[in-house]
């Protein structure tokens, strides 16, 4: 598929061994605490809080520990601030890697971000340098047990999704930034369950990696993956699943 990632797909299956370590969490108190800073504490008047409090649900993280992320964003609670900022640059074989993050020392940042990137093969970019390569997209995940591929698209399509795939048990629509919020809306109205819901940068097209240099990427991935002050690492690299499933095992 033009534009498929296959670090997408990584991400969504490694999920559940980055929340054993605790991660996620620290990631999604991050990303609800920012939200409510720019956008308030009241999720129904705040897309962006809402998409992370559910994402919050979704990892199971504890009313509390999403309700004290809030009040630490509104300033009811006191807490650290943390500035967004966004890395570009490139890994091995080419490779354009997009990554957003969450600091509270910029510095400090962007020189362990280099250092990562120069360690396994890779380089920082400048501002801009392969944000033209990726489109800003919303993708929903629903499980494919509520509902039938046609039933979706119908519902999901009427609503503003622009494409549907399936992976694995659970069937991923895509929308753009615009339909996004309507496109959750209208499955909540006809009793659909998605089981999260997050933007994404979608790669318009993508870069086959093979032998070493695709380890060499692998092993860069997850350096980043363990940064505490990376939220999201969006790629445009393509490796085949057996050297995947090699490097994992």
């Amino acid at each position: 598929m033009s534009g498929h990632s296959k670090w997408s797909t990584i991400k969504r299956k490694k999920g559940a061994k980055d929340a054993e370590r605790g991660r996620i969490f620290t990631r999604l108190i991050k990303e609800i605490t920012v939200a409510a800073r720019h956008g308030g504490g009241d999720e129904t008047a705040n897309p962006r809080l809402r998409t992370a409090i559910q994402a919050a649900r979704t990892a199971n993280m504890p009313l509390k520990n999403i309700e004290n992320a809030i009040k630490k964003g509104t300033g009811e609670l006191p807490g650290v601030t943390y500035d967004e900022v966004v890395y570009e640059g490139y890994g091995p074989g080419g490779v354009a890697i997009y990554l957003e993050a969450l600091t509270d020392n910029r510095n400090r940042t962007v020189a362990e971000i280099r250092h990562l990137l120069t360690r396994y093969g890779g380089s920082l970019g400048e501002n801009g340098s392969v944000a033209w390569m990726f489109h800003r997209k919303g993708i929903i995940s629903v499980p494919a047990a509520q509902t039938t591929e046609d039933d979706l698209m119908m519902i999901a399509l009427d609503a503003g999704a622009d494409d549907i795939e399936r992976e694995d048990d659970a069937f991923l629509l895509k929308a753009d930034i615009a339909s996004f919020e309507a496109v959750k809306e209208t499955l909540e109205k006809n009793g659909i369950t998605y089981k999260s819901a997050e933007l994404t940068m979608e790669p318009k097209n993508t870069i086959p990696v093979e032998g070493k240099q695709a380890e060499q990427v692998l092993r860069l991935m997850d350096a980043l993956e363990e940064h505490d002050d990376i939220q999201s690492i969006y790629a445009n690299f393509d490796i085949a699943d057996s050297v995947i499933e090699a490097f994992d095992a």
